[in-house]
């Protein structure tokens, strides 16, 4: 079974080391999701996660997950010791990927993953707030892995 987007932005969150000074903020969790589910469809041919992605004024947003953490503004979200989630493990070749994503992405800013985003053609070719197509997602990373 997939596991969630929520699943997947917990285990982001949970991969953040706050004692390096990372921050995770929803605008670069965002744009984490979107990288993660577009190499995994570019690599597997499969969604990593079932929700779709869309494509907004910031970039591309998992609605229920931006809905999940809007509260924190445009402040680091901290998991405390009552609301810690468990992190989820994926298969062996599908956590390689994440890791290698959030190593890769994650030491970028919220504001240059934004930017990012806004020069790929999946956000560029999708209207604002409608849903970017898995298979625009797909053939744009397959562009990346095949450099």
């Amino acid at each position: 079974m997939k596991p969630s987007a929520l699943e997947i932005a917990n285990k982001i969150i949970l991969n953040t080391d706050i004692e390096k000074g990372d921050v995770m903020t929803n605008l670069k969790l965002q744009k984490l999701l979107y990288y993660v589910q577009g190499f995994n469809l570019a690599i597997f041919g499969e969604e990593l996660f079932d929700e779709s992605i869309s494509a907004w004024q910031y970039g591309p947003v998992v609605p229920n997950v931006y809905h999940e953490f809007k509260g924190y503004g445009f402040n680091a979200i901290i998991f405390n010791e009552g609301n810690t989630p468990e992190e989820i493990i994926l298969e062996e070749e599908k956590e390689d990927i994440f890791h290698q994503v959030l190593r890769e992405y994650g030491k970028y800013s919220a504001i240059q993953l934004m930017n990012m985003t806004h020069n790929e053609d999946p956000w560029k070719v999708t209207k604002l707030t409608e849903k970017i197509d898995n298979e625009i997602i797909k053939k744009y990373f397959q562009t990346l892995v095949n450099e």
